[in-house]
């Protein structure tokens, strides 16, 4: 499966060189999950098993919600960090995570609201693979 934005819209150059540099470390790493999720930011994408063992239809509609996922509530973003989500698809609840590491993927990140020593990865899965 090809990951492409919704409505086959063109992918712009990351703006997270525009992310102000007074912004706080929150503010900063929101910017840059949302830049990942929508596809205009840099890191990796990753389904697990579950998902890619769907139809290829199904994992297009997935992945085109994730894109465009904004029921960010204190229940589900507690710090504000728009770095998970869950919704249900076809009788089954979907997450999505971004996560942390460090430039060479081997430990966690020492400061994710820098991207020139973070690489986001974000993985969507199944729930029930959690």
């Amino acid at each position: 499966m090809t990951l492409a934005p919704p409505g086959g819209a063109r992918i712009a150059p990351p703006l997270t060189h525009f992310i102000p540099f007074f912004m706080d470390s929150t503010a900063k790493i929101r910017a840059l999950n949302d830049a990942l999720r929508t596809l205009t930011g840099e890191g990796k994408t990753y389904v697990t098993a579950g998902i890619a063992a769907l139809p290829d239809a199904q994992q297009a509609e997935i992945m085109r919600r994730v894109f465009t996922y904004a029921d960010f509530r204190p229940r589900n973003d507690p710090y504000g960090e728009h770095d998970f989500g869950t919704f249900e698809y076809a009788g089954k609840t979907i997450f999505w995570k971004i996560d942390y590491y460090d430039r060479e993927l081997k430990f966690g990140s020492p400061d994710p609201a820098n991207e020139a020593v973070t690489t986001r990865v974000l993985t969507v899965m199944l729930a029930e693979e959690y």
